[in-house]
C-alpha cells in the first residue's frame, strides 16, 4: 500500500482505455491505493488481461471489459457491468481517446466523427452513466491534453478541438454534480512516453525541447495526479484543469 493512498481503499474504479499507456498506469496506481478496478479496452485482450493480472497481484479485484468507446451502448454497459460485478462505482477515469492528426484538408467527415465520438461523446456518456451510480465522494476525472491550451504544432486542429471540449464538460459536471458531493476534474498530460508518442520517436527531441524540464513524463507521473484527485486529497478540488506537462505550457 502506498503511503497517503489508503483513503481509496475499498473504492471501485472504472478506467476507460485502461489496457496500455496512461490508462494502464492509472488502473495499476488506483489498485495500489486499494481500489478494485475495471478497465475497458477496444481490441487487445492480451494487454488488457496483463493489466488485470497486475491488479490482482496487488491484491485487488480487476476486470477487463471489451468496449469501443464510440459505441454508446457498449460504454454504458461497461459502467453497468462494473457496478454489477463490484457492487458500486466511486471513481470514473475517462482516459480512452483517439489521436487523429494531419493537414486540415486531409481530415474528412470520417475522421471528425471518430474523434468526436471517442474523445468527446464517450466521456460525456460515461460520466452521465457513472453519475447515476455515484454517491457522496464520487470522482470523475478526465484525461485531456496540454495541446488544448497550447496548439504548438500544425496538424492538430481536430485533436485540439476534441480535448478543449473536455474543459467545458468538466466545468459543467462540477456544477451539476457538486450538490451531490461528486467532483469532476480534468488532467492535461504533456509529452508522455507511450506507444502513441514514444520518448525515442522521430520528433521527440523537438517535443522535449518545449518542456521546462527537458524530458518526457512517464505514465506513472500522470497516474499520480489522478490518484491524488481520486482520494481524500481531491475532496475540495472540482471543475479544475490541471496541467501535468513538465512546464510545456509555462
Amino acid at each position: 500500500m502506498l503511503d497517503g493512498m489508503k483513503e481509496i481503499e475499498g473504492k471501485v474504479a472504472l478506467v476507460t482505455g485502461g489496457s496500455r499507456g496512461i490508462g494502464a498506469a492509472v488502473a495499476v496506481r488506483l489498485a495500489e491505493g486499494g481500489a478494485d478496478v475495471a478497465l475497458t479496452y477496444e481490441r487487445d485482450t492480451v494487454r488488457a488481461d496483463a493489466v488485470v493480472d497486475q491488479i490482482k497481484n496487488i491484491g485487488r479485484r480487476g476486470l477487463a471489459i471489451q468496449a469501443d468507446s464510440a459505441d454508446v451502448a457498449a460504454l454504458t454497459a461497461a459502467v453497468d457491468t462494473t457496478v454489477g460485478t463490484f457492487g458500486g462505482l466511486d471513481i470514473l477515469v475517462n482516459n480512452a481517446g483517439v489521436f487523429i492528426v494531419g493537414p486540415l484538408d486531409d481530415l474528412g467527415p470520417a475522421e471528425l466523427d471518430r474523434t468526436l465520438a471517442v474523445n468527446v461523446r464517450a466521456p460525456f456518456v460515461a460520466s452521465q452513466a457513472a453519475a447515476r451510480h455515484m454517491t457522496d465522494g464520487g470522482r470523475i476525472i478526465s484525461i485531456g491534453s496540454n495541446m488544448a491550451e497550447r496548439a504548438t504544432f500544425p496538424g492538430f486542429t481536430l485533436y485540439v478541438l476534441s480535448k478543449t471540449a473536455l474543459v467545458g464538460m468538466t466545468k459543467g459536471l462540477a456544477r451539476d454534480l457538486g450538490s451531490r458531493g461528486i467532483t469532476a476534474n480534468l488532467v492535461h498530460p504533456g509529452p508522455t512516453d507511450t506507444d502513441a508518442n514514444p520518448a525515442d520517436g522521430p520528433n521527440a527531441d523537438a517535443i522535449r525541447g518545449f518542456t521546462a524540464l527537458g524530458r518526457y513524463a512517464e505514465p506513472r507521473d500522470i497516474a499520480a495526479t489522478v490518484a491524488h484527485l481520486a482520494g481524500d486529497g481531491g475532496r475540495y478540488v472540482t471543475g479544475a484543469v490541471i496541467n501535468v506537462d513538465g512546464g510545456f505550457t509555462a
